[in-house]
């Protein structure tokens, strides 16, 4: 079931920003590279602030989704209880941009790269957007622990649409979508409050995890379970942790490597170390 931490519940989840020296930088960046090169087995786990960075609005930080909407309004509950909290949930998401045409941002290709360098396992991702497979990466590598908003299913018959497609047949101002085929209840493919995380994902995830050699997380506060304790299994199991992320988080004291800052400036710049530790030209991520 996805849950949220008790201060982010609360509301007294803090952005703290932790400053760092352009040379403390980059030690903590040819640190990651050195990391990366001589790993094997490498998961990135990716959070909202890496979506962030592509216009994508984030659901919990200051001026995010539920500073304007109720997240109460998200249970899988209220939606299956009446058509008019449904059309309303699919105002929220289909308003909120979430599914709007963004594009990949130079965190998305750097992790992208990674995988063409033969160094990357697999993304696991909070986000429900789309992006690391827009930006290359190979979609059986990409494991959606929240689902995504390019799907809609029916309830009723369980026919899958694309999102875009079905938003072009139906009308929102008409009611909340039913299904074309059968008349069931349509559910954009994302995970709701109450709901369980999908069970492949999750148990492919927890996996990945547990038998890597480098666990990267990338623009996630870890502050939404059980997807943040993807680090802590692969810490447990002996891998080196490290975290790229704008504010600090609770695990950064666990971590190998810890560096604050946004990620679509970060990871480009982790990458060129990379390049320059495998002795590999330069490509196209930036």
């Amino acid at each position: 079931m996805l849950r949220r931490c008790p201060a982010a519940v609360a509301g007294q989840f803090r952005a703290r920003m932790c400053p760092v020296t352009d040379d403390g930088l980059n030690r903590q960046i040819e640190k990651l590279a050195e990391l990366i090169a001589g790993a094997n087995r490498i998961v990135v786990f990716t959070g909202a602030g890496v979506s962030t960075e592509s216009g994508i609005p984030d659901f919990r930080s200051p001026g995010g989704i539920w500073s304007r909407f109720d997240p109460e309004e998200f249970t899988i509950y209220r939606f299956l209880a009446s058509p008019e909290t449904r059309l309303k949930q699919w105002r929220i998401l289909v308003e909120s941009g979430v599914i709007a045409d963004a594009q990949p941002n130079g965190a998305h290709f750097a992790v992208a790269e990674l995988e063409k360098l033969g160094k990357l396992d697999c993304v696991i991702t909070q986000n429900i957007d789309n992006l690391h497979q827009k930006a290359g990466n190979d979609p059986d590598r990409v494991y959606e622990l929240h689902g995504t908003m390019n799907h809609a299913r029916c309830l009723g018959c369980q026919q899958r649409y694309a999102m875009k497609d079905l938003l072009a047949r139906i009308r929102l101002d008409a009611g909340a979508p039913l299904c074309p085929a059968c008349d069931g209840i349509l559910k954009p493919d994302v995970i709701f409050f109450g709901e369980q995380l999908p069970a492949e994902a999750l148990r492919q995830a927890v996996d990945h995890s547990r038998r890597c050699d480098l666990l990267i997380v990338v623009g996630s506060s870890l502050v939404v379970y059980p997807a943040a304790y993807m680090p802590t299994y692969a810490k447990e199991a002996g891998a080196a942790v490290a975290i790229v992320n704008l504010t600090v988080t609770d695990f950064d004291s666990h971590a190998d490597v810890v560096i604050h800052g946004k990620a679509g400036e970060i990871m480009p710049l982790i990458l060129e170390a990379v390049r320059q530790n495998l002795g590999v030209a330069g490509g196209d991520a930036a």
